[in-house]
């Protein structure tokens, strides 16, 4: 292990170089080597043509992350699992500046540690019929380039392969580093794919670079996430602030939930979707990540989960999602998929952007917006039951709650979201368990197969009122009930 400066990490990296980025969407990553390496880009014109392989591209919708990365000539090639707080690579890909593929996270995940063994790649049924799916559009989100994914024919089964691919160069972050260069992440949120990215790297002769808080005489052997036979190069952070738990650490909004009436309704009705007993709960990105902070009101015996291999707690939302506040546990991001896989999730709240006439649902692109995956596709292909979360409309929707009549419309969304034909196909209720319920501001769904069935409805909204925002024939249920709009927490959060 080397101590070396930042600029010095940057002229490690050579051009066409593979880079496997750490870090989980909004936490973890190692900023200053990224910032480094855009300096030196920018100053020399190298490297140039560097290729990105992530699970959760990281990153704050603006300018931190891979969006350091994002300039004609400095990437050409990225495979992710989420994109959604990368835009500036989303609208690299979308131009073709850059060859970009959208693969399932949970599959981005695994696929480090298959490199690291040797393995040719991930054979796996998560992402069949899904716009990942070669006969569909095989993962491919720029106009360039062509599917590297390969349908391949098993014991009587079709199942989807995902190559692996050389990678050159780690960039890790860690909390210490000791004089044998044995990495500690204590002070991290979550582990994410760090040991398996160096183990893949070294495997294939690359060099891995480390971000850390200190450097340290030594540590604990049974602290140590990633031993120092796998670090070649260490960098030190000037300070905390060149060095957060997550981009949304200094702000409080980060643990206090919003008080956006729209969401605390999902929200709050989402909540009475909790099975009593020790229940294991995914909680997705968006409106999902809301009903931890409630949750948090509540005495509950569940156990939270949160792809980024968080386990318990409270999960944090915004720019702080993938960390929880009070961790009962942390485990490897690979590890906690390979456990969603097997259908270990009991109840997954998720959002979601659009649902069609033939039970196919997006959460990936909408309109100009590609936000990837993610773990959607891992997640609703395994788990028991998905409970859905948005609103029926979007883009200007405004309501208000009138004491003793009910919900009002004030202005209603722009668009569409339950529409004649997905945008794309993220995953269709036939491949899930068939047991999803679609909770909105107004109105509660069944989904069961290609048939959309209302089950409950807000006070002072009437059926017509719904049928007439949704882009083909629903069934009504004959037991339809009454929605409940707030409970008491989420009535304190709006009111005071």
């Amino acid at each position: 292990m080397k101590l070396i400066t930042t600029d010095e990490a940057a002229l490690l990296i050579s051009d066409h170089a593979t880079i496997v980025p750490g870090g989980f969407g909004s936490c973890g990553h190692p900023d200053l080597l990224t910032e480094a390496i855009e300096r030196r880009y920018l100053n020399t014109g190298t490297p140039r043509n560097l290729r990105l392989m992530f699970a959760s591209g990281a990153g704050d919708r603006a300018d931190a992350g891979l969006n350091r990365l994002a300039h004609d000539g400095l990437v050409s090639f990225a495979i992710g699992g989420y994109w959604g707080l990368c835009p500036k690579l989303v609208d690299m890909a979308k131009k073709g500046s850059l060859e970009g593929h959208n693969w399932p996270q949970g599959v981005m995940s695994n696929l480090f540690r298959e490199i690291a063994s040797g393995s040719p790649g991930v054979l796996t049924r998560i992402g069949m019929d899904t716009f990942v799916d070669p006969r569909h559009e095989g993962g491919v989100i720029s106009p360039c380039g062509e599917s590297m994914v390969k349908v391949k024919h098993f014991e009587g089964k079709d199942y989807l392969f995902y190559p692996t691919i050389k990678v050159d160069c780690a960039l890790l972050r860690g909390t210490e580093c000791d004089k044998n260069g044995n990495i500690t992440m204590t002070d991290e949120v979550a582990y994410h794919d760090a040991l398996a990215q160096a183990q893949a790297v070294k495997i294939c002769g690359g060099k891995v670079i480390v971000q850390v808080k200190k450097i340290v005489d030594q540590v604990l052997p049974q602290s140590v996430r990633i031993p120092g036979h796998l670090v070649d190069y260490v960098v030190v952070a000037d300070s905390d602030e060149c060095h957060p738990q997550t981009y949304g650490h200094a702000l409080p909004s980060a643990e206090k939930p919003e008080d956006d009436l729209q969401k605390l309704i999902i929200a709050s009705r989402a909540l009475c979707e909790i099975p009593k007993g020790n229940a294991v709960i995914n909680l997705g990105i968006g409106i999902p990540a809301l009903i931890g902070a409630l949750l948090k009101q509540q005495e509950e015996t569940v156990t939270l989960t949160v792809e980024s291999g968080v386990i318990g707690g409270s999960p944090l939302y915004n720019l702080s999602f993938g960390a929880s506040s009070c961790p009962h546990a942390v485990m490897e991001q690979s590890s906690l998929f390979n456990f969603y896989d097997g259908g270990g999730i009991d109840v997954a709240f998720l959002g979601f952007a659009e649902i069609d006439r033939r039970g196919a649902i997006n959460s990936s692109k909408f309109g100009k917006n590609l936000m990837g995956a993610g773990g959607f596709i891992n997640i609703a292909q395994s788990a028991k039951k998905i409970v859905l979360c948005g609103t029926l409309t979007t883009k200007g929707l405004e309501i208000e709650l009138q004491e003793g009549v009910g919900l009002n419309i004030i202005k209603e969304g722009k668009i569409r979201k339950f529409v004649d034909c997905v945008q794309q196909i993220t995953v269709q209720a036939k491949s899930t368990c068939n047991n999803i319920l679609i909770i909105t501001e107004r109105a509660v769904f069944r989904l069961k197969d290609d048939e959309l069935i209302l089950v409950e409805i807000a006070p002072n909204i009437s059926i017509d009122s719904i049928k007439q925002l949704i882009a083909f024939p629903i069934q009504v249920s004959k037991s339809i009930r009454t929605m409940n709009l707030l409970n008491s927490i989420s009535k304190e959060i709006i009111y005071g």
